[in-house]
């Protein structure tokens, strides 16, 4: 079993950036990829971004490719998300999700923190 919190969203000026970080109960957090996740208003949620168990795999949204990167520090069992040059279509509740393999599913993932809200203002 994992648990997830997320934290470090906030209100951010557009070009602006931010750091996400994911809290992960457990002994054994390096076996579980995860992934982040966002979902605006009346929109249904969208894969952001994921990593592999040992962080040697990674995946992006084309929309986020070169401004966001995933990373992890297994003995910290967290996972963060840097966040770059801000758009205002980033405002969503970002997720963070575990699961065995690496995804860009989110039915592929067992585990969900709360979401943390990150807003983009211009």
């Amino acid at each position: 079993q994992v648990q997830l919190v997320e934290s470090g969203g906030g209100l951010v000026q557009a070009g602006g950036s931010l750091r996400l970080s994911c809290a992960a109960s457990g002994r054994t957090f390096s076996s579980y990829a995860s992934a982040w996740f966002r979902q605006a208003p009346r929109k249904e949620r969208e894969f952001v971004a994921a990593i592999s168990g040992r962080g040697g795999s990674t995946m992006y949204a084309d929309s986020v490719k070169g401004r966001f990167t995933i990373s992890r520090d297994n003995a910290k069992n967290t996972v963060y998300l840097q966040i770059n040059s801000l758009r205002p279509e980033d405002t969503a509740v970002y997720y963070c999700a575990a699961a065995n393999r690496i995804s860009s599913y989110a039915r592929s993932y067992d585990y969900w923190g709360q979401g943390t809200q990150v807003t983009v203002s211009s």
